[in-house]
């Protein structure tokens, strides 16, 4: 996937949603803990060294599986590439509870479902769809069992 590497740093600027500084090891041989600044904005990790303003890195939420792998550890890895793991320790169990499910809300998928579920609940409640006063209703992207490509 292409990313414009002036956008990508704007967004890293943007307020985040959650921000913490937290231990993340890469999945790179031999990589140890280290401590990062981590900040989640929209559906985008970015992770910082603790003294410097640009992020190092970035993972894009989509297509990802979040695990809960012992206590205050959670890992990232992608559906392409299971076996690599982005590891990341908290300073407690609920710091880590709050890091996952923040990080499980974050995704275009996520979102999209609680559209079309609270689509379907307010259209069940008044008998109107929501989104046709915007003129998108029939998108595909806005339709049960579609995916965006």
């Amino acid at each position: 996937m292409r990313y414009n590497e002036r956008e990508l740093l704007s967004l890293a600027r943007q307020p985040a949603e959650k921000a913490a500084e937290i231990l993340m090891r890469v999945p790179k041989k031999g990589s140890v803990l280290k401590k990062r600044l981590v900040k989640l904005v929209v559906n985008f990790l970015f992770y910082f060294r603790t003294d410097e303003a640009e992020p190092i890195g970035a993972l894009l939420l989509e297509h990802c599986r979040i695990t809960k792998e012992e206590e205050n550890v959670f890992s990232i890895s992608f559906i392409e590439e299971p076996e690599r793991k982005y590891c990341f320790e908290c300073d407690s169990e609920e710091q880590c509870q709050e890091w996952i499910e923040a990080l499980k809300r974050a995704s275009y998928e996520f979102m999209r479902r609680s559209l079309i579920f609270y689509r379907n609940e307010i259209q069940k409640m008044t008998g109107k769809d929501p989104l046709e006063q915007y003129g998108i209703s029939e998108e595909a992207r806005f339709q049960l069992g579609t995916r965006r490509q």
